[in-house]
């Protein structure tokens, strides 16, 4: 009877506020269904751009030792840093002999429909767009921590009262928006929320 391949899982996310349990769950219900023996869950809460990754250089190492036969991770945008990184660390397993599943993009190297796959520039192309997405709200998160405003800037209170005395007094909003010299996207804001209070009122 042949030995269960043993697989490594590593989870990560960017921010303390997320957890890695979802992923932790979905792969080792895929490592279930393939019959796999999960021998090590590696985890970290660190942002994919930071140089240092305890828990993936700890992984690595364990690699080269033999622990495992495949490394199991839940998405391409969890494992890099950079597109040099990602590329780097494909290699290095391919030269330990270590296969990687990747459950988004439905990768499995140790199939050859696998390999051909990761050799497309598609893998690649989505982990970059993961990756922008990953550092702008890491960004936005930390320029909130420091009390930075982030998206639209608030409107002055004498122009949310000019706009309201206007709506009391039954003006469109589209003439609102002309009068005041305002985007209608406030004007139809600030009369929601009218509307929303005089709700509550009668409620």
């Amino acid at each position: 009877m042949t030995a269960p391949r043993r697989v490594a899982i590593y989870a990560r996310v960017s921010t303390a506020d997320q957890n890695t349990a979802n992923q932790i769950l979905r792969l080792n219900e895929v490592a279930a269904r393939a019959g796999w023996e999960v021998v090590q869950t590696y985890t970290e809460t660190i942002s994919g751009a930071k140089r240092s990754r305890p828990a993936l250089d700890a992984m690595m190492a364990d690699a080269a030792r033999r622990k495992f036969d495949v490394v199991a991770a839940w998405d391409v945008s969890r494992l890099g840093r950079s597109l040099r990184d990602l590329v780097d660390l494909f290699e290095n397993l391919r030269a330990l002999k270590v296969d990687l599943y990747l459950e988004q993009q439905a990768l499995d190297t140790s199939t050859p429909a696998g390999r051909a796959l990761l050799q497309m520039s598609g893998v690649f192309a989505e982990f970059e767009r993961a990756m922008i997405v990953e550092r702008t709200k890491a960004g936005l998160a930390h320029a909130r921590a420091r009390g930075v405003h982030c998206g639209r800037p608030p409107a002055s209170d004498a122009l949310t009262s000019a706009i309201r005395a206007l709506r009391e007094q039954r003006v469109g909003m589209d003439r609102i928006a002309k009068e005041l010299r305002c985007g209608k996207g406030l004007v139809h804001r600030v009369c929601t929320a009218m509307e929303q209070e005089a709700a509550n009122a009668q409620g």
